[in-house]
């Protein structure tokens, strides 16, 4: 920290806000927010719990990062013995040397935070892999217990060990470096096995007959959790290096601006990047259904314009309106010669019909013969099943079941198979 010049803070606080930004952008197009509701009835407490432990994560590594940008640029450089380096912690005025421990104190309890969610993956992922077929309930795992009890040591630990050095703030920061990244680094290596057995795992679905929309939402996870665990190491190993310097009684790494800058830069690109695929993999975004979803909304609202009444509608509407009626009419109005087949049971697929001939009240003479009308592919409008949407089609097209609705499908249709019923439907590592 106060070997670092002022523009190592200023990448951090760069990258710390693409994150945010992209979070926000994230869940508006995720749900609108709806995630982040309370009351939301598809949010279970777990569910709960892990997202605001998650989303709390990132501001206050972007506070941290905001607020040591602005003191080291505050205080710049001095020369020493003919040497230009930032300026020495001791030579800070006294309020700048009272706002490093709350902000220190704010990126420890962001990190343990950060490890309870990448706790809950690890156990996640073991617990699924090693699943099987057995009816074992995630909450009543050992998995589960494990997360449990490593989330209260985390978010004790961190915090507890920061405010107990915080009377030396340079040994403060070190002892936060390094016991946060050593948490960190051993959860990342605890994931390579997993990383390692996947694509078997993987293939015991596919010999198992599991849908294709399970195996490649499972497989884009996979491939995201690989990029993850290299920028986690990226993170975390640069943090172990300058931790594990820093407590020592003579540092060298530490009196090198050269790599102070350089490997605290490496954390901030890999702390970052990691949290952004964190994101995507906690609230996976579906485009089918965002599409969708927006056009059964742009439908509805052409359907009430379309039955306004005339006084409510505008000259514009109602000029439109009047148009399309007259070119309805005049391009599909029965000629008076014409005869209508339609099923004589009223059924879709009859193959006997029946004329139906306009009435002769008219005052015309009709022709007797009849034309045939082929019989056109229903179409189904999309709708909404549950909390998803299922894409509509032409009759016929059997491949219009959302993701969501697969997933429960395949859930009934392989319950007897050697596959977890929690494969089939699966979303996300915290929507239970």
């Amino acid at each position: 920290m106060s070997h670092t010049s002022p523009a190592t803070f200023l990448v951090w606080s760069i990258i710390a806000s693409i994150l945010f930004a992209f979070l926000i952008f994230h869940l508006w197009s995720f749900d609108r927010f709806q995630c982040l509701k309370w009351n939301n009835a598809t949010s279970g407490a777990f569910k709960r719990l892990m997202t605001y432990s998650y989303l709390t994560s990132t501001p206050l590594i972007l506070a941290y990062s905001l607020g040591f940008t602005v003191i080291k640029y505050k205080q710049g450089f001095i020369d020493l013995d003919g040497q230009i380096i930032p300026k020495p912690f001791e030579l800070w005025p006294k309020e700048d040397q009272n706002a490093v421990f709350p902000f220190l104190l704010a990126f420890s309890i962001g990190w343990s935070l950060e490890m309870i969610t990448h706790l809950e993956e690890l156990c996640f992922w073991l617990f699924l892999v090693n699943s099987g077929s057995v009816q074992q309930d995630w909450f009543k795992s050992w998995y589960f217990r494990v997360w449990a009890i490593g989330s209260v040591v985390a978010l004790t630990y961190m915090p507890v060990l920061t405010i107990l050095t915080r009377s030396d703030v340079l040994k403060c920061e070190a002892y936060t470096f390094l016991a946060g990244s050593l948490g960190s680094l051993s959860l990342t290596l605890w994931f390579t096995p997993i990383l390692w057995a996947f694509p078997a795992f993987l293939s015991s679905l596919k010999s198992e007959g599991v849908d294709m929309g399970t195996v490649v939402r499972l497989t884009k996870f996979h491939e995201l959790n690989m990029i993850r665990v290299c920028f986690r190491f990226i993170f975390t190993v640069p943090l172990v290096i300058l931790g594990a310097d820093g407590v020592r009684p003579h540092s060298h790494i530490n009196e090198s601006m050269l790599w102070t800058d350089f490997l605290v830069m490496l954390a901030g690109f890999g702390c970052c990047i990691s949290s952004s695929l964190t994101l995507v993999i906690f609230f996976p975004r579906s485009v089918e259904s965002e599409i969708a979803a927006k056009d059964a909304a742009q439908e509805r609202k052409r359907s009430r314009s379309n039955h306004m009444a005339p006084s409510q509608m505008s000259f514009q509407d109602a000029y439109s309106y009047g148009h399309r009626t007259q070119d309805f009419g005049s391009t599909y109005a029965p000629s008076p010669s014409q005869k209508i087949m339609f099923p004589a049971d009223g059924s879709v697929s009859g193959d006997q019909y029946r004329a139906v001939t306009p009435s002769k009240d008219l005052g015309s003479d009709y022709d007797r013969e009849t034309l045939d009308v082929p019989r056109l592919a229903a179409m189904r409008p999309n709708r909404r099943r549950g909390a998803d949407i299922e894409m509509g089609g032409i009759d016929g097209n059997h491949d219009v079941l959302s993701e969501a609705n697969l997933s429960a499908h395949n859930l009934r249709r392989m319950a007897s198979g050697k596959v977890h019923p929690m494969v089939h439907n699966f979303v996300s590592p915290i929507d239970f």
